[in-house]
């Protein structure tokens, strides 16, 4: 369960949405992968150029550490995640194959000219380096923002794959899943698409936040049983 941003971190204490999914029988992983926040300039910055690279691994070599320590099955093991966990959901069955059984996206980005064009006319120069940087782009015409963008290589997807968006989603718009949705259906892979009417990119409303967890809990219960 890959955190948002990338440039934030999990800690330690309550978390909901891990907690409904341990509630149902998941073991929960929240990797603090490269260019988490928070943990040391070092940390952040080895991801910078690495987002859809590195970033990505370092969520399966936490698996397959859990794995070699006898704690999980690693072939029962399915990615969920909101924003840049969305992306990173997306891009896992994708651009990491072999390592899920299922993904489900919230919010997820899964082009990403579009969402640096997006972010650029709403947040400036600045919103435009913070992408940049992480991706590992020089421009808008750079061809590695076509190489990691999931909705590109939907038919490189060996996972059953759920989008879950808010219809008012002002930070990673609603096209981006409809977007991947329409990839999705095109390669002919499996695949779910929620929009949540009314709700935002922070899940803030407490009917579509329990609405997305039923979602979610739904989904990986029908393709990777607890039990």
């Amino acid at each position: 369960m890959p955190h948002g941003g990338p440039a934030s971190r999990d800690e330690p204490g309550f978390d909901w949405w891990s907690q409904a999914l341990a509630s149902r029988g998941y073991a929960v992983l929240q990797v603090n992968f490269r260019g988490s926040d928070g943990l040391g300039g070092d940390l952040l910055e080895a991801g910078y150029g690495q987002w859809g690279r590195k970033m990505q691994t370092d969520l399966s070599d936490g698996v397959r550490h859990l794995a070699g320590q006898g704690v999980i099955d690693p072939k029962r093991v399915c990615i969920v995640g909101a924003s840049y966990g969305g992306y990173a959901a997306l891009a896992g069955p994708i651009f990491d194959r072999g390592v899920y059984r299922c993904a489900a996206s919230v919010a997820g980005v899964s082009d990403l000219k579009k969402q640096i064009s997006f972010s650029r006319e709403r947040g400036g120069s600045a919103t435009f380096r913070y992408w940049t940087r992480f991706m590992g782009a020089e421009d808008l015409g750079d061809p590695v923002l076509a190489a990691y963008s999931p909705a590109l290589h939907a038919d490189k997807a060996d996972a059953p794959i759920l989008l879950v968006h808010g219809r008012d989603d002002t930070v990673v718009p609603l096209d981006q899943s409809r977007t991947m949705a329409e990839a999705l259906a095109k390669a002919g892979k499996p695949h779910e698409l929620v929009v949540q009417a009314g709700e935002d990119h922070w899940l803030t409303r407490g009917e579509t936040r329990l609405a997305m967890l039923n979602a979610v809990v739904t989904f990986l219960e029908k393709h990777n049983p607890p039990n």
